[in-house]
């Protein structure tokens, strides 16, 4: 008899949405976590006496909707900020406002391009489309139909800037170097590619399409325990401290999975919210799989090109703004761009850009009384430098000069710095190469192409396993979409 009627591997966002979906689908849900606690890389961390930050992501950008109203998060103490606005410190600090507006070229942007990431958000909550049979055709043709009404001058638009890079779109429509900098940061923001690589304003519209980013109360964490707290009152099983080391597969089929003490958990279906790529490659391996398979597994790139800073103060920096602001450090597009250049070859930029939050700012017991904590993602990072050690270092004096930089008299009042490296990343996280995507995300890996065609609709090429984690459509994210999406699939497969 089955332990469960399925077993979901790893508790991040997106392994406890696909939990909380298939339970209250009926079925009898197991999911097991590997760490002590379930988050992944929403957690909070205490990285020196005193002080604590959300571990990796900071800001909660693009919950998804059918999670949210499935779950009392508020109820079970989850809190965020309204959407936060963003400033760009300076001689001359410019902020731009959370709920659109802003300087006059911006404001006429912004509304372009969210009436483009407004009709294509539908597609992110759809198993991606494909030729053939398999459809949801309903739901789809809405999407179509949302796209026609838009007309024919914008529909010509989307597609012209569907494989545009941003770094055009920024020097064509804005007048101002700042905000272009800020459009072209946005865009490139945990991707590897610069603000002139082909496809990044396909994916600064799949930024939008997730809404405004708004700071958590207490860190991440507490994200992390509500939806583990909906997940338990969905009736989820769960078990942390529990390493899967390989799936069983019993005749050509996925029948549960084996622990790391020895036990094996039966199951119908196994999901798995890992990275395809460790999923397929190391808990199922290739004799389960045919070879083209596994050649595109091999293939899958993971560039981690975002390190992330964790830095305690001793007092309140001064960034020229309200401290509740989102803070952006890039002074232009070619800045951005000349930060990636190095790390294509293992190096690191001279002067990296950089998104800022202050999250004590928000909630003060995040640090001793008067102190405050930045949370920082810098890039690019290299994800294998020549000397890991060297290039951290190195790269740790860039981010603080550039801090430094933006708020006079910031190094004085340095208590301690935390640099997570996107080698770091991928061993603190399980993030392969430091990907925050579980793979590059970039407009040839996006929809039906991601992780690969045979198993971009959730269903892995072995049959009784389901992929939920971000390396499926529609990336990363904190926002649980990809888990919530291998639920409905599997539900209705099994139906």
């Amino acid at each position: 008899m089955p332990s469960s009627d399925i077993v979901v591997i790893g508790g991040g966002a997106n392994g406890l949405a696909c939990a909380i979906r298939l339970a209250r689908g009926g079925a009898r849900v197991t999911l097991l976590e590997a760490e002590p606690e379930v988050g992944g890389g929403a957690t909070t961390v205490e990285f020196a006496p005193g002080y604590r930050v959300s571990g990796l992501a900071h800001l909660v950008h693009g919950l998804d909707a059918r999670l949210v109203a499935a779950t009392d998060l508020a109820g079970q103490g989850f809190r965020a900020t309204d959407p936060l606005p963003t400033t760009l410190p300076g001689a001359d600090p410019l902020t731009v406002p959370a709920a659109g507006g802003g300087p006059g070229d911006w404001s006429t942007l912004m509304d372009r391009l969210g009436r483009h990431a407004t009709r294509l958000a539908p597609l992110r909550s759809l198993p991606p489309p494909r030729l053939g049979a398999g459809n949801d055709w309903r739901a789809l043709t809405g999407v179509g139909f949302g796209l026609a009404r838009a007309g024919r001058a914008d529909l010509r638009d989307l597609m012209r800037l569907i494989l545009i890079n941003v770094a055009d779109v920024a020097e064509d429509e804005l007048s101002d170097e700042r905000l272009r900098a800020l459009l072209a940061f946005d865009a490139t923001l945990g991707a590897w590619a610069g603000p002139r690589s082909p496809g990044t304003l396909l994916l600064y519209l799949n930024r939008l399409a997730l809404g405004g980013a708004r700071a958590p109360m207490g860190g991440m964490g507490r994200l992390a325990a509500a939806l583990r707290a909906a997940a338990e009152g969905a009736g989820v099983t769960i078990r942390t401290a529990a390493r899967v080391t390989a799936i069983a597969v019993a005749g050509d089929r996925a029948r549960g999975v084996t622990l790391a003490t020895g036990e094996t958990l039966r199951a119908d279906h196994v999901v798995s919210a890992l990275c395809a790529r460790t999923t397929l490659e190391g808990l199922v391996g290739p004799a389960h799989l045919d070879t083209g398979t596994v050649r595109r597994i091999a293939a899958m790139p993971f560039h981690g090109g975002a390190a992330k800073l964790h830095i305690a103060l001793t007092g309140a920096p001064g960034f020229g703004a309200d401290l509740r602001h989102r803070f952006v450090l890039a002074p232009s597009v070619d800045a951005v761009e000349r930060a990636f250049n190095p790390v294509k070859y293992g190096e690191v930029p001279d002067r990296p850009v950089a998104e800022v939050l202050v999250p004590t700012a928000h909630d003060p017991s995040l640090a001793p009384e008067g102190h405050h904590v930045l949370s920082v993602i810098a890039q690019f990072a290299p994800h294998a430098p020549k000397d890991p050690d060297a290039a951290k270092a190195a790269f740790t004096r860039a981010v603080l000069s550039v801090l430094e930089q933006a708020a006079p008299g910031l190094s004085g009042q340095i208590a301690h710095v935390e640099t997570l490296m996107p080698a770091d990343i991928a061993a603190r996280y399980g993030l392969r190469g430091g990907s925050w995507h579980h793979g590059d995300l970039a407009a040839e890996r996006m929809l039906f192409l991601r992780p690969f065609p045979e198993a971009a609709r959730y269903r892995a090429p072995l049959p009784g396993l389901w992929l939920a984690s971000a390396a499926t459509h529609p990336g990363g994210g904190v926002t649980g979409t990809a888990g919530w999406n291998a639920a409905e699939a599997l539900l209705k497969e099994a139906a």
